[in-house]
């Protein structure tokens, strides 16, 4: 299984991040161990003083695929959920300012709690999605997938093209503005539409 992220893919994030706006998405993997175990809190790590949340729109890979052509993508999930992708940012910075890979800084253990995964016909419509992040009961962020610079669809497609998806593979589809630091004793809900779908604490 494979978790597959999207990053840059609203334009108030990058802007928020000085970030320039990308032709492609920017696409990196995360380990399956950046998954916690179902009902684990989020442990901060102690290589980072500056963990961001960034909550996500997720898509599940229900079959197997290859160079699919964009007009094909929906038949290969059926299924959506919500996640936070933790981002070690000052780790981040440092790598990033050397050109290096991100991983150390988006890949950690426990980096990315999932929800989960619930029918997409849930929704009438998945490109006009809100969802948002609250913490300790306060809205943090708020996101509409109509914002995605970079559709759903397109993103399965895209990605097709240079990893062959498995079912059970999971993508994240980038995170809206108001990216921001978790503290110990934060609680966390993130929120599909006003459907509370993930919560846990940070310890």
């Amino acid at each position: 299984m494979k978790i597959i992220c999207v990053g840059r893919n609203y334009v108030e994030h990058i802007k928020e991040l000085n970030n320039e706006q990308p032709e492609d998405p920017v696409i990196f993997m995360k380990p399956e161990t950046a998954i916690p175990l179902k009902h684990e809190p989020f442990f901060y790590p102690d290589f980072s003083t500056d963990v961001h949340h960034e909550v996500e729109i997720l898509v599940k890979i229900n079959r197997v695929g290859k160079n699919i052509d964009e007009k094909f993508a929906h038949k290969y999930y059926d299924e959506i959920g919500v996640g936070i992708d933790f981002t070690a940012r000052d780790v981040q910075s440092k790598l990033k300012a050397k050109g290096l890979p991100w991983e150390l800084a988006k890949g950690f253990n426990g980096s990315a709690p999932i929800s989960n995964f619930v029918s997409k016909t849930d929704f009438p419509d998945l490109q006009n999605l809100n969802f948002r992040l609250d913490i300790n009961g306060e809205t943090r962020q708020v996101g509409n997938t109509s914002l995605m610079l970079f559709k759903i669809d397109y993103l399965i497609s895209f990605v097709s093209r240079y990893f062959l998806l498995q079912q059970g593979d999971i993508l994240f589809t980038g995170t809206p503005k108001g990216v921001g630091p978790v503290q110990v004793g934060d609680r966390l809900t993130a929120f599909i539409e006003d459907n509370p779908m993930l919560t846990f604490d940070v310890k």
